[in-house]
């Protein structure tokens, strides 16, 4: 019987398994030194928060695994050697396999700052860093977030869930302004700054100030400012987590490098999730994608793969969603934070400045390429298929109702919207 070993029980790993046990009956282990059992990373601050035990996290009960005949390893790997179809674990015994799935997720970036290491300095990915933060939280005095992106926002609504001041260094003049345009970066950082979380743009970390305990004090900013705090975060984005595939002969470059079957240069070793990277990126998308549902429909066609119908990996029409404190993101298609040379933006904001949307076009054709939503829900299907047949910006607009999916009874705007974005688009045909 073939045995097929995945490195790590993430959403990516897990899904795949699932669909190898679907198609086949081959014998399958997961191995994770992180839990034992699968659960749903996105939940984390919503245990922190005590909307959820962490055991609620977990899609599935605990006989789910035995009964559908996957294996579970807790162990973690120090090394692998494909040319021996065997990996070294942490008590140094070696694990033999057919074909090997690294699905190894990520591990937050840092960036040599003096006194990273220290106790009280920790990332938003891991169980751990849950299981830190909560140990952590007793007697915090405040904190430091550093890095502007999704999971620093998330740490800072939960750390202020626990009446924790909060310090948010962000190096950007405006909050996650590498992908949002200025005027949704503006909106979000007013909503930041709303919910008493002390937001510093253009501003740098130096140092974390570490006392003689070798806990975090105090951070000091590239400007000479001494913040104290006794919780530092950094979530200055994430990096795949494949350090101990060094010397094992598998390419890498950030990620496991893979072609577009998920394959990397050992014929019966794959890589899927966020470890992965692409050798030619797909479209405008990156090579490396940290992004939960691209990371499941990996897993989803690599079990294709394993299960006799080769199947290349195509991800479709890139579209993300999140949560800034209360207000819902969204986005499908391209909007880039610097329109393109060929494109061109309309936008719309609502005085209460808690809304907006933004709609990118191709000046020259007219044809829709994307849009971002705050507070207001759209359905993917529906922009799926527009992007897909390439409907114009006239057609979006118009059609802006049939697209809303806010709850029943919510307030609509689809009219206010529609009516600017039209008249914004009439003045710049006539600039034009």
């Amino acid at each position: 019987m073939e045995h097929v070993v995945i490195i790590g029980n993430g959403i990516s790993g897990v899904t795949l398994a699932r669909h190898i046990r679907k198609n086949s009956d081959k014998r399958i282990t997961i191995i994770s030194e992180e839990s034992e059992y699968f659960f749903s990373r996105t939940a984390l601050m919503y245990v922190y928060m005590g909307h959820m035990k962490f055991e609620h996290t977990q899609p599935y009960e605990a006989n789910f695994w035995k009964k559908n005949k996957i294996e579970l390893l807790f162990k973690k790997v120090t090394q692998v050697l494909p040319e021996e179809n065997s990996l070294r674990l942490n008590d140094n015994t070696l694990f033999k396999y057919d074909r090997l799935v690294i699905a190894t997720g990520s591990k937050p970036n840092k960036f040599g700052w003096p006194g990273q290491d220290a106790t009280g300095v920790l990332g938003l990915y891991h169980k751990q860093d849950l299981e830190k933060l909560e140990s952590l939280s007793k007697d915090a005095t405040g904190a430091v977030i550093v890095g502007g992106g999704l999971i620093g926002i998330e740490l800072a609504e939960m750390l202020v869930s626990r009446k924790i001041p909060v310090t948010f260094l962000v190096r950007e003049t405006h909050f996650w302004g590498s992908v949002l345009p200025e005027g949704e970066a503006k909106l979000i950082g007013r909503h930041i700054k709303e919910h008493h979380i002390d937001l510093r743009l253009a501003t740098n970390l130096k140092e974390i100030v570490v006392d003689e305990t070798g806990r975090a004090k105090a951070v000091i900013t590239e400007d000479g400012e001494e913040i104290p705090c006794n919780i530092v975060g950094l979530t200055v984005g994430v990096s795949p987590n494949i350090d101990f595939l060094k010397d094992s002969g598998i390419e890498t470059n950030k990620g496991v490098l893979v072609n577009r079957y998920l394959e990397t240069n050992y014929p019966n070793v794959y890589a899927i999730g966020d470890c992965a990277e692409q050798r030619e990126a797909i479209g405008y998308r990156r090579p490396v994608e940290a992004v939960w549902y691209t990371g499941r429909m990996m897993g989803e066609v690599l079990a294709q793969t394993i299960c006799g119908n080769k199947m290349p990996y195509t991800p479709g029409h890139w579209f993300n969603s999140a949560k800034f404190l209360d207000i819902e993101y969204q986005t499908y298609g391209w909007v880039w934070a610097k329109p393109k040379e060929y494109e061109q933006h309309l936008y719309w904001e609502h005085p209460s400045g808690k809304k907006a949307v933004r709609i990118a076009y191709h000046k020259e054709t007219h044809v829709f390429l994307g849009i971002n939503t705050f507070g207001i829900r759209m359905r993917h299907e529906f922009f799926d298929a527009i992007l897909t047949t390439q409907k114009s910006v006239t057609y979006v607009i118009e059609n802006l109702k049939k697209a809303n999916f806010d709850p029943e009874f919510y307030k609509h705007y689809e009219k206010d919207i529609a009516l600017q974005f039209k008249n914004d688009l009439s003045t710049l045909k006539t600039v034009s």
